[in-house]
C-alpha cells in the first residue's frame, strides 16, 4: 500500500472508531470530556513540538493579532463540534453524527462557493442538490431538522474553511487552538475542583485513564491525516474520507443498537447517492486533467 494511503486510512479509521472511545466516558458530561480533551491534547502537542523543536512559528505569530483572532474563532468552532459530537455519542445518536460527516464534503462545496468564490462543476452542484433532498426528506419524516448532523457539518465545515486559509500546519494550528482555549479550560476545571466537583476528584482510575488518553487519541490521527494529505492526491483523500462516517454508522446501528426506522433509509440513500456522484465526478475530473 502507498504510504500516503496507509496514513490516510489509519487516520479516518481512528476517527470512525471514536464512538467506541467516547462511549467509555458516557458517565461524564460532554462539556467536561471536551475540557479534558482540550487540556491533554495541549500537553501531548507541547511534548511533540518540544521533541521536534518546532517553535520558530510562535514569536512571529504573537505579533499578528488578526491571525490569532482567526485561530481563536476556529478553536471555538472546534470546541462546539467536539461538544455536540460527544453529547451525540453519549445519548445514542451516533447514526445522526455519522450523517453530519457524510454531508460534510458537500457542505464544503457550498462554503467554497460562498466564501472562496470557487466555481463548483455541474456534477458537484448535482451532488449538493441530491444531498439537500435527503436532508429535506429526513426533516419531513422526523418533523424537525437533523440538527446534530447539521451542527457537526457546519461547525467542522467553517472550521476547515478557516484552517484552509490559515498560515500554520496541522500540528502547529491545533497546538495554537488548544493554547488559546487553555485559560478557559484550566479555569473551569480548576473552579470545579475548588468546588469539590469533577471526575479528577470523584472519578475512578479507569475514567481518569480514559480522559488522559484523549491527548494522543486527538493528535495522532490528525498527524496521520496531515502526512497522508501531503503524499496522495486530493481526489484520493476525498474518497477515503467516507471511511470515518461509514464506520460510525455501522457502530451506531450494529454495535450500539440505535433505532433506524425504514422511513429514514430513503434520506440516507439520497445522501449516499450524492456522495457517489461527488466521488465519481471528482475522479473523472482528475483523470481528464491527468490525460490533458
Amino acid at each position: 500500500m502507498h504510504p500516503g494511503v496507509l496514513y490516510a486510512v489509519l487516520a479516518y479509521t481512528a476517527w470512525g472508531l471514536f464512538p467506541l472511545y467516547f462511549h467509555q466516558l458516557a458517565g461524564i458530561p460532554a462539556l467536561e470530556v471536551v475540557l479534558h480533551r482540550t487540556l491533554w491534547s495541549l500537553v501531548f502537542l507541547l511534548v511533540v513540538l518540544a521533541v521536534l523543536r518546532r517553535w520558530a512559528w510562535m514569536p512571529a505569530l504573537l505579533r499578528q493579532p488578526r491571525v490569532l483572532g482567526a485561530f481563536a474563532l476556529s478553536a471555538l468552532l472546534l470546541s462546539a463540534n467536539w461538544v455536540v459530537y460527544v453529547w451525540a455519542v453519549q445519548h445514542q445518536h451516533v447514526v445522526d453524527a455519522s450523517l453530519g460527516y457524510f454531508i460534510l464534503p458537500l457542505v464544503n462545496v457550498a462554503l467554497g462557493f460562498v466564501f472562496l468564490h470557487e466555481r463548483p462543476r455541474p456534477g458537484q452542484w448535482l451532488a449538493v442538490a441530491v444531498a439537500a433532498a435527503g436532508v429535506l426528506w429526513l426533516t419531513v419524516q422526523t418533523g424537525r431538522l437533523p440538527w446534530i448532523a447539521l451542527v457537526l457539518a457546519l461547525t467542522f465545515g467553517f472550521y476547515g474553511l478557516l484552517r484552509k486559509v490559515a498560515s500554520l500546519g496541522a500540528l502547529e494550528g491545533l497546538a495554537l487552538e488548544t493554547m488559546l482555549l487553555a485559560p478557559v479550560t484550566i479555569g473551569v476545571l480548576g473552579y470545579w475542583a475548588w468546588q469539590g466537583q469533577g471526575v479528577l476528584l470523584h472519578g475512578d482510575a479507569a475514567s481518569i485513564g480514559w480522559l488522559l488518553l484523549a491527548g494522543p487519541l486527538t493528535a495522532i490521527p490528525l498527524l496521520l491525516f496531515a502526512a497522508g494529505a501531503r503524499r496522495i492526491p486530493l481526489a484520493t483523500m476525498g474518497i477515503l474520507q467516507y471511511i470515518s462516517p461509514t464506520l460510525q454508522f455501522a457502530l451506531g446501528v450494529w454495535i450500539f443498537n440505535e433505532p433506524f426506522q425504514a422511513s429514514r433509509l430513503l434520506g440516507f440513500a439520497l445522501i449516499w447517492a450524492a456522495l457517489l456522484v461527488y466521488s465519481l465526478e471528482g475522479w473523472w475530473s482528475s483523470r481528464r486533467v491527468a490525460m490533458a
